[in-house]
């Protein structure tokens, strides 16, 4: 019988994708541009001059900003809403699942993630992946608002009232006096954990080792013992080059060093796990639960980064938590977008996934267009209450709204 009256199955009648444009306001001058280290930056033409902050003072500057959401609907009249999702990705939703998940039951969750897998040869990796994990996440909005609750009340219940956000400083100078300053007022702020972006790799030269070198120590002696501090060096180095920085910075005991190396090199990622006692991290780039598998299966890493924007959605991510827990792994989902992580976090137990990323700079204006943006307060993030993911519009600032097309 249907529960409660309501209808047994819900029938996708169609998907869609929005854009959504309006304006906003951007501090004036050169500020918080901060380069990564880049797998291309072994090569000198490539590699971009030492960045340092230019603020001019003036008024603030208005800027266009756009962003694309995935919207199911049932023949019912219920709607899931997904968001933002990556243009890449909406391409595939339009191009190849929309016609295959019309008609289909949005309540059939896991049978639509396994047909997804299936319909294509490329479904295990890159934007056919990206694309079921827009679909997945959009599912599972729609079936939570059909219940009524919260996604992390469909994945099990919350394991705690708030969950810890790590601060991600993409962006921030790595200059040593900005770095003091900054770091210090992410402490004040709350954020107990804190992950900087190396800016230097391989082709920078013992010189650039160096400043790799002080950041960790700078950020350490600025700190204090009382805040974690990790790494990202984005797939910029090599295995010898890793094992020396970390040789050099174990004294100051980084939470992580993460995605050293590209995905594809797992010997890397194991042979740098046992040259040094710093957790080794990586997955944003798993695609699926096998990818995340062969890491722990191999040792390589002892922190799954896996994307639920990327790796299958909430389904997916789920299935590599209980995976990880098996091998006494955590998972710290990429912080990519933050809807779909922070359900998932708040449904596991803490040992599991004790934290959530929350780029800092990226999150200011990512969500420009909800009513309800997801923000830490003294780096806790309360768990939202309203149904699905609690994604809303803001009418206000929403200056068009149109269909995405393909053409």
């Amino acid at each position: 019988m249907p529960l409660l009256g309501r209808p047994a199955r819900l029938l996708i009648q169609d998907l869609e994708i929005l854009r959504l444009e309006g304006r906003r306001q951007t501090p004036p001058g050169v500020v918080d541009r901060q380069h990564q280290v880049q797998p291309n930056h072994i090569y000198a033409e490539l590699r971009p001059k030492e960045y340092r902050d230019q603020p001019q003072p003036g008024p603030l500057t208005t800027v266009a900003v756009a962003a694309l959401y995935l919207k199911i609907r049932t023949q019912e009249g219920l709607e899931g809403i997904y968001g933002p999702v990556d243009k890449e990705a909406a391409i595939v939703v339009l191009e190849q699942l929309r016609p295959f998940l019309k008609g289909k039951d949005a309540l059939a969750g896991e049978t639509l993630w396994d047909q997804l897998y299936r319909l294509n040869r490329h479904s295990s990796r890159g934007h056919f992946m990206m694309a079921i994990s827009a679909v997945d996440n959009a599912l599972w909005d729609l079936r939570a608002r059909y219940f009524e609750v919260p996604v992390y009340r469909l994945l099990g219940g919350p394991t705690r009232s708030k969950i810890e956000a790590y601060g991600s400083c993409l962006g921030y100078s790595v200059q040593a006096d900005a770095v003091r300053n900054k770091c210090v007022e992410l402490k004040n702020l709350g954020f107990r954990h804190q992950k900087w972006f190396l800016a230097y790799g391989p082709g920078d030269g013992a010189e650039g080792m160096d400043k790799n070198v002080e950041l960790v120590r700078t950020l350490r002696e600025s700190l204090g013992d009382g805040v974690e501090i990790m790494f990202d060096a984005f797939m910029g180095w090599h295995l010898d080059y890793a094992i020396a920085w970390a040789k050099r910075v174990e004294p100051y005991r980084p939470r992580w060093i993460e995605e050293a190396f590209a995905v594809e090199k797992i010997e890397s990622f194991v042979a740098l796990r046992r040259a040094t006692s710093i957790p080794v991290a990586s997955g944003e780039h798993f695609y699926g639960r096998w990818h995340a598998h062969e890491y722990l299966k191999a040792g390589a890493i002892s922190v799954v980064q896996a994307d639920p924007e990327w790796c299958g959605g909430v389904s997916e991510l789920v299935k590599i938590c209980a995976l990880a827990s098996l091998y006494d792994a955590q998972v710290i989902p990429h912080g990519h977008s933050l809807h779909a992580a922070l359900h998932v976090v708040a449904s596991q137990s803490p040992m599991i996934c004790p934290l959530v990323e929350y780029l800092i700079l990226k999150m200011r204006y990512y969500y420009h267009f909800e009513k309800y943006a997801l923000a830490p307060v003294d780096g806790m993030i309360d768990l939202p209450v309203r149904p699905g993911f609690g994604i809303e519009f803001d009418p206000s600032k929403i200056e068009r709204q149109t269909p995405f097309r393909l053409s």
